[in-house]
C-alpha cells in the first residue's frame, strides 16, 4: 500500500491499454472489405463509381481541413468533379479524367490564394490516384487479383501494426509526428504485410517469389509511410482525425492513407513492365 501524498504505483499495462474500439473498427472493416471486393468484382463502372465517390469524400475532407471553414459552392463543386472524374476515365478515357481535375484546378483559383496550394495539391493527389486505381483494375481478371494483391499488403500492414503496437509498445516510431505510433507496430505490420503479400502473390501467379517478397515488402513499407505522411498534414493543421464518417477509423483519409503510394508503386511497376493499358498484368506477371 502506497503512503499517503507518495509516489502513486505505476497502472498496469493491462490498465492502459483500452480496446474499447475494437468492435467498431471491426465492424466498419467487414463493411469496408466486403464493398470493395464487390467494386473490383464486377469493375467497370461500378468500380469507377465506387473509387470516384470514395476520392471524392476524401478530398472533402481535405477541403474542409485546409480552409477550416464550411464548405462553400465552390467546395462542393470541386467535391463533385473529383468524384466523377472516375466516371468519365470510362466514358472518355484519361483524357477525360485529366481534363476534369485541371478543370477543378483553374476553378480552385478562383477561390482565394490563401489555400490555393493545398487545394490544387489535393485535387491532383485524388485526381491521379483514381486514375492509378481504376486503370490497374482495367477489363481484365488480372485486375481482381492486383486488387486482392495490393489490398491485401496493406490492409495486412495497417491491421498488424495497429494490434501488435497496442499490444507490445515500446519506442515510438515518430514521437512528433504521430505519437501513437511505435516501432514494434511498424516492424509487426511489415512481417504481417510481407508475409500475407507473399502468400497471395504466390497463388495469383507464377512469377518469381523474390520479386513477390520485394513488392510486397516495399508496398508495406510505402503503406506505412502513407500513414506518417498523412499524421503530418493533420498535424500540421491541428486536427486529430480528418473525419468521423467511418466508425473506429476516423474519415476516409485516415483509411485511404496507407493505400496512396501503394497505388503510385503498382501504377508505376505494371506500367513500366507492359504499359499503360496493362497495369495488373504488368505487376503480377514476369
Amino acid at each position: 500500500m502506497s503512503e499517503p501524498g507518495g509516489p502513486q504505483p505505476e497502472p498496469s499495462r493491462q490498465t492502459r491499454r483500452s480496446w474499447a474500439d475494437i468492435g467498431p473498427r471491426l465492424a466498419s472493416a467487414a463493411v469496408l472489405i466486403a464493398l470493395t471486393a464487390t467494386a473490383i468484382y464486377v469493375g467497370s463502372y461500378l468500380f469507377a463509381a465506387v473509387v470516384g465517390a470514395v476520392y471524392g469524400g476524401a478530398y472533402r475532407e481535405w477541403e474542409t481541413m485546409v480552409s477550416r471553414a464550411p464548405l462553400t459552392p465552390m467546395g462542393w463543386l470541386l467535391i463533385g468533379l473529383v468524384g466523377v472524374s472516375g466516371l468519365l476515365y470510362l466514358l472518355l478515357g484519361i483524357v477525360g479524367s485529366l481534363a476534369t481535375i485541371a478543370l477543378a484546378c483553374v476553378l480552385a483559383i478562383f477561390m482565394g490564394r490563401e489555400h490555393l496550394a493545398w487545394r490544387i495539391g489535393g485535387l491532383v493527389l485524388f485526381g491521379l490516384l483514381i486514375i492509378s486505381l481504376i486503370a490497374m483494375r482495367g477489363t481484365g481478371n488480372a485486375g481482381i487479383w492486383a486488387g486482392l494483391y495490393l489490398g491485401t499488403v496493406v490492409w495486412m500492414t495497417d491491421s498488424a501494426a495497429f494490434f501488435t503496437g497496442r499490444q507490445i509498445g515500446g519506442e515510438k516510431l515518430a514521437p512528433d509526428i504521430s505519437p501513437s505510433k511505435t516501432w514494434s507496430g511498424a516492424l509487426g505490420g511489415l512481417a504481417l504485410g510481407t508475409g500475407a503479400g507473399l502468400l497471395v502473390w504466390i497463388w495469383v501467379t507464377d512469377s518469381p517469389i523474390w520479386i513477390g517478397i520485394l513488392l510486397s515488402a516495399t508496398i508495406s513499407i510505402l503503406g506505412q509511410a502513407g500513414d506518417l505522411s498523412e499524421s503530418a498534414i493533420k498535424r500540421f493543421f491541428r486536427i486529430k482525425d480528418s473525419g468521423d464518417i467511418i466508425p473506429g477509423h476516423g474519415g476516409l483519409m485516415d483509411r485511404l492513407d496507407s493505400l496512396t503510394f501503394g497505388v503510385f508503386l503498382v501504377a508505376i511497376v505494371g506500367m513500366s513492365h507492359a504499359g499503360f493499358g496493362a497495369i495488373a498484368e504488368g505487376l503480377l506477371h514476369w
